[in-house]
């Protein structure tokens, strides 16, 4: 992951309530056992109707807007259930930070956990953000946000708002980490931690590693 404080581009708005997990990737594009190709299910619902048509009047099928890296959501974004594929989505479709006035919390926490910036403003200044982008859209000007996540803030040309983040969260953005690459920045207390257990506990040492070796011995072998 690439160490970034600030997203700037195109804010695609999608004012849209409680829009939930199932309708940001449904159920049929998560057959797969990997993230591949999981951008083409993004939103499918909304940008595509029965006969898979693309609808002209949604905004992420706009010219303007194709490939926005900021989408302006509704309140609960992201609610329903828990699953993953739905950052991993959006990251493939090319979205980088979503602004709402609240979001789901296991889709909160999946996003911050995979470099998803999400950017928690109050309601009043969602709806400056849509006021904003209703008028631009008018103008043929899609209009332009920039998240500072080293400063909290979000900017538009009508105005600033600050949002909140934990610092493990902003640290974890500002550094290009993961869930995986945080913890491995405690790696030696981890290890640490790890020889004290097992000079106390050392008949639970490589209890895998010891099963695994009596499961694959020969039969008739003798074993210690």
């Amino acid at each position: 992951m690439s160490k970034h404080t600030i997203i700037e581009g195109i804010a695609a708005p999608l004012p849209i309530a409680n829009l939930d997990t199932d309708q940001i990737i449904p159920k049929q594009f998560l057959r797969g056992i990997d993230k591949a190709g999981l951008d083409r299910g993004i939103l499918y619902d909304l940008r595509f109707d029965g006969q898979g048509h693309p609808r002209p009047d949604f905004v992420l099928n706009q010219p303007a807007y194709v490939r926005a890296p900021i989408l302006l959501g509704g309140a609960n974004f992201g609610c329903g259930s828990s699953r993953e594929h739905a950052v991993w989505g959006l990251q493939q479709f090319g979205v980088r930070a979503v602004v709402a006035s609240s979001f789901g919390e296991i889709f909160y926490s999946n996003a911050m956990n995979n470099g998803l910036m999400l950017a928690i403003v109050s309601e009043e200044e969602m709806q400056r953000l849509f006021a904003e982008a209703a008028e631009a859209a008018a103008a043929a000007s899609p209009v332009q946000v920039r998240i500072d996540v080293e400063q909290l803030q979000v900017h538009s040309a009508t105005g600033s708002a600050g949002f909140t983040l934990s610092e493990r969260h902003r640290r974890m953005f500002m550094d290009g980490l993961d869930m995986l690459g945080a913890s491995l920045q405690h790696l030696p207390a981890i290890q640490a931690f790890a020889e004290r257990w097992h000079e106390a506990n050392p008949w639970l040492k490589n209890v895998a590693g010891a099963a695994r070796a009596r499961i694959d011995r020969p039969a008739g072998a003798s074993g210690g």
